[in-house]
């Protein structure tokens, strides 16, 4: 299956992730998270092939998550809240992510992407 790569032009961490494909000569459909955030069904998908920590998916960091007092409502949410919530608004998801529909990854750490995705 293709890589599929939801990423954000503004994110630093996006950027770094998108030139290392590139430079890898990797290829990738790119879906701005801002514009396409993963429905409800697809992160449901993603997080189980992740084997990952649904809380590794929130974007901690971001305004969004701070204006909507996540830290605090998070623990009082079902799964299946969390989820729905992410897959409404892609600022909330933490970026890049990557997947091939097995392996997934959030975020960038260049070793953690030799080891997934490098050939």
């Amino acid at each position: 299956m293709a890589l599929t790569y939801y990423g954000y032009n503004k994110c630093g961490t996006c950027r770094k992730a998108k030139k290392w494909l590139e430079d890898k000569g990797i290829e990738f459909k790119e879906i701005d998270i801002t514009q396409n955030p993963p429905t409800a069904a697809e992160l449901e998908k993603i997080i189980k092939a992740s084997n990952l920590e649904l809380k590794k998916f929130f974007n901690v960091s971001g305004m969004k998550y701070r204006e909507l007092n996540l830290k605090d409502k998070l623990p009082a949410m079902t799964d299946e809240e969390k989820i729905k919530l992410l897959s409404s608004d892609g600022m909330l998801l933490k970026r890049p992510l990557l997947t091939d529909g097995e392996k997934v990854t959030v975020g960038f750490k260049e070793e953690q992407f030799e080891e997934v995705w490098g050939k």
